[in-house]
Formats: structure tokens, sequence, C-alpha cells
């Protein structure tokens, strides 16, 4: 088994990320899968084509993307993608989508393929917060969720997709106030986690537990 993990490069100002630094620091294997790491630009739609070369590449199995979610203190898998860029600020090299459809051809939205109830799972049962989260916001973040599972429904049918918030870095937060922060080992710990669920329930459902929310 294959499995390609993504991790944004650093964003704005900030001059890390702890998704790709977290990316950077697994293991080659997993549960006796094959980890391939990849750097990915945040940016729209150069990011998709970044992540979409290496699936053809490596002809692998799942895809995990991971990014930053800024005021999140928990490991958060998402549920669902939807087909819309709308973007509050600009990505790295400026491009500020405004109500603009990802793919024309797409669907309204995907939801993850990716066991994300059993992910938090197996992050909560290392001593980790974790929670399912049900948006992905309409930022670059969104667009790489929704581009890999498009993929997985086109391009790639025998591949699954999904994504993964994760907090800032303590360093990030030392002129944000009240913002919480993860350490980059407890992250790096979460994503392994959350790997080895993924590999664990491939070709099975996913845990049939409470994962909602109210609001």
């Amino acid at each position: 088994m294959k499995i390609l993990v993504t991790g944004f490069d650093p964003f704005g100002q900030d001059i890390m990320n702890p998704a790709i630094e977290a990316v950077k620091r697994l293991p080659e294997e997993i549960s006796g899968a094959q980890i391939i790491k990849l750097e990915i630009p945040t940016v729209f739609n150069k990011s998709a084509e970044v992540m979409a070369q290496a699936m053809k590449e490596h002809d692998v199995d799942y895809v995990l993307n991971i990014g930053q979610a800024g005021g999140r203190f928990d490991l958060t898998p998402e549920r669902v993608a939807i087909n819309l860029d709308d973007a509050r600020i600009p990505d790295n090299e400026g491009n500020q989508p405004i109500d603009v459809v990802i793919k024309e051809d797409g669907e309204v939205a995907y939801f993850s393929q990716l066991p994300v109830k059993a992910m938090v799972t197996a992050m909560k049962q290392v001593g980790l917060p974790a929670s399912v989260s049900n948006t992905a916001g309409t930022f670059v973040c969104n667009h790489i969720m929704y581009q890999g599972l498009y993929l997985t429904h086109t391009a790639f049918p025998k591949a699954k997709a999904g994504f993964m918030h994760v907090p800032f870095l303590p360093e990030q937060v030392v002129e944000r106030p009240g913002m919480p922060a993860m350490s980059l080992e407890d992250i790096t710990r979460g994503i392994v986690a959350a790997i080895e669920a993924i590999v664990a329930f491939d070709g099975k459902a996913d845990l049939a537990i409470v994962g909602g929310q109210t609001h």
C-alpha cells in the first residue's frame, strides 16, 4: 500500500507550517504502508497540479492532505469538501478567488473517503485531542481536499483521499496571544495514529460512533 501525505509550505508571514514540518518527520513506513511525502504550495490550482503529478507518478492507494488551522486546538480530519473557492485573503501568489467553482464538472461536494471517525479515535487513544470537522473552510485547504477527491472520482478511481487540519505550533503563537498550539512532536504522533487507522480500516466501513456537532 502507498499513501501520499502532503503538507503545505509556509503561508503568509509565517516562516514555518506545521503541516509540512510534521509530514517531513513521518517514518518511511507506517503499519506496512509506504509513506510518500510531498510539500505542496499554498496556492490555488498549482497545489492540485503538484499533487496530481505525484499521484500519477507513485500510483498511490491513499492521499492524506495536511493543513494548518490557526485557532483550532485539536487534530481535525475533515468530513466534506465543497466545490467553491471563496478566499478571505490571498494565497501565496496573490490569488484571491471569490465565489469561484473549483470544478465545473465536479459534484457540489465530496465526502472524505478516509475513516475519519476511526482516525479521531486512534488519535485520542494516543492521548491527543481530536475531533471530526464538518467544514474545511473555503481557502486552499478546502481547495486541495476537493481537488484530491475530484481526482479519485475521475482520473484515479483506485485511490481514496481526504484531509486533516492541525493546530499552530507554539512558535507561531508567540505573537498571537490566546491562540491554541500543539507541539510538532504531538502533531506528528497524531498523523501517524491517523495513518495507522487508515491502514487498519482499508476496505472496511468507518466506525459508527458520534462525531457530529450541533453548530
